[in-house]
């Protein structure tokens, strides 16, 4: 998948390990381009497989069930075996799996991880020092895990013999861009026409849609201050030096979330923490102190009043519906 393709006669074979509740969208997404690719070069220059871990139907997110093509213990040599998994990653993961995952990674296959399977992916140790993404949901305490792993918030990233993804629509760009890379321009922009995909996204692309652009104005002060807010997260600035790092001053930065979105920006500012907050409770094991601490709050009841207040029950409650989940 990352290298151009040797011959027609060789169709570029990609494996897709269906994680239960893997995103339909997202497997959809990475396989209708590599048909459409096929459509318009006129020749089967791309091939797709399912598995599973045991070889029995998976089922999707939405409930509907995919059948594999075989188990992972019948798959020895494949190119490009893509992982997509999506809530709970894992739940089905052994350490069977993982020793698998790291054979054929040794044994040069190129690995990629969809939405959340790049999480197995670090679990196997594959990722250490590797550039990755992920679903943005999820990207806070991937984070706080695997401290030696380079997440972002892009839509794919590619770091050779490693390809991951954000999930969902992501995925198409991140196959039209394989497509560009092994055949032309040309052949990828008529792949995303046939499916009226009117742009071909980069990879650095943040995944999170712009403060203006939420609020349906445009208005580049604003998308500054929100990135500068999401930037210090942990250690939040004061309104004063926001608006002074930004060039705004304390007037017109207060203006600017009235006007647009409705509230102060010291409440805009709480509220982008506790949904990071809100995260690190779902699908990270930090305790809530420490949940606390890299969200900004300076003890752990202020962190618990913010929370019951905005989310209508306390940290505690959240971290144990995601434990029941």
């Amino acid at each position: 998948m990352l290298h151009p393709p040797r011959d027609r006669e060789s169709p570029q074979r990609i494996g897709f390990l269906l994680l239960p509740k893997f995103s339909m969208m997202c497997l959809l997404s990475a396989i209708e381009p590599l048909r459409g690719a096929n459509r318009t070069l006129g020749y089967a220059a791309y091939s797709w497989h399912f598995w599973s871990i045991d070889g029995a139907p998976v089922a999707a997110s939405n409930g509907i069930p995919i059948a594999p093509e075989a188990s992972i213990d019948e798959v020895h040599d494949f190119p490009a075996i893509a992982v997509l998994a999506s809530y709970e990653p894992m739940a089905a993961v052994d350490r069977a799996l993982l020793r698998w995952l790291r054979r054929r990674f040794r044994e040069g296959s190129e690995i990629g991880g969809f939405e959340t399977g790049t999480t197995v992916l670090a679990e196997a140790g594959l990722l250490s020092g590797r550039r990755v993404t992920l679903h943005w949901e999820t990207l806070d305490a991937f984070r706080e895990t695997y401290l030696d792993v380079d997440a972002r918030d892009s839509l794919f990233e590619i770091d050779d013999p490693v390809f991951t993804c954000s999930g969902a629509t992501a995925a198409m760009d991140l196959m039209l861009h394989l497509i560009a890379r092994q055949h032309s321009d040309n052949v990828a922009a008529s792949v995303a026409e046939q499916f009226v995909h009117t742009e071909i996204r980069a990879a650095g692309v943040s995944q999170r849609m712009a403060a203006d652009r939420q609020a349906g104005v445009s208005e580049p002060d604003l998308v500054r201050v929100t990135e500068t807010m999401r930037a210090h997260l942990e250690n939040p600035l004061g309104l004063a030096e926001l608006a002074s790092r930004c060039g705004l001053s304390k007037r017109r930065l207060e203006r600017l979330f009235t006007r647009h979105l409705g509230v102060p920006p010291q409440r805009h500012y709480q509220r982008m923490r506790l949904e990071r907050a809100r995260h690190l409770l779902r699908y990270s094991e930090l305790a809530i102190g420490e949940v606390a601490v890299a969200c900004g709050f300076g003890s752990a009841a202020w962190f618990a009043r913010a929370y019951r207040a905005r989310y209508g029950h306390p940290p505690r409650v959240e971290r144990e519906h995601a434990n029941d989940a």
